[in-house]
């Protein structure tokens, strides 16, 4: 896959954070980050799963009429 260049602008907070957990493992700051988005990436609720796992799960849920709304 071709590298790409990107800017991201960090908090200072948020900098040394990065710097504290890249010095403490070894690592780039590049590679804190790219490992942070793909755990919070991988993370990300599946909307089709979610569907799928609560269709029907109030069968009894009634409708309301919409003969009383206003139309205009």
């Amino acid at each position: 896959m071709p590298s790409t260049r990107t800017q991201v602008y960090l908090t200072d907070e948020q900098r040394e954070r990065v710097d504290r957990v890249a010095a403490s493992e070894g690592l780039t700051m590049a590679q804190v980050i790219r490992r942070a988005l793909d755990e919070y990436l991988d993370d990300l609720p599946d909307p089709d799963a979610a569907l799928d796992a609560t269709f029907g799960a109030a069968p009894d849920a009634a409708t309301p009429s919409r003969d009383s709304w206003p139309r205009g």
